[in-house]
């Protein structure tokens, strides 16, 4: 099982969110995406995309006043 990062710390939402799908769609099955974050409504999108999607999400924390990390498993 591989992790890949994906920082989008200063982009605006949607594009957090338009980069994770670009992102996982190039992991293996089994693969963790990281997640960096300051978009306040990604806080909402991208954990209601993975859950839509079938991707397991296993760790979700708040790293910062407006900054967030998340993973996703590529199931």
């Amino acid at each position: 099982m591989a992790k890949k990062l994906l920082e989008t710390s200063g982009l605006v939402c949607p594009f957090p969110l338009v980069e994770a799908k670009e992102a996982i769609a190039q992991l293996d099955t089994g693969d963790e995406l990281v997640i960096t974050f300051d978009c306040t409504q990604a806080t909402e999108t991208i954990p209601q995309w993975a859950a839509e999607s079938g991707y397991p999400v296993t760790a979700f924390d708040r790293v910062g006043d407006a900054a967030w990390t998340i993973t996703v498993q590529k199931a």
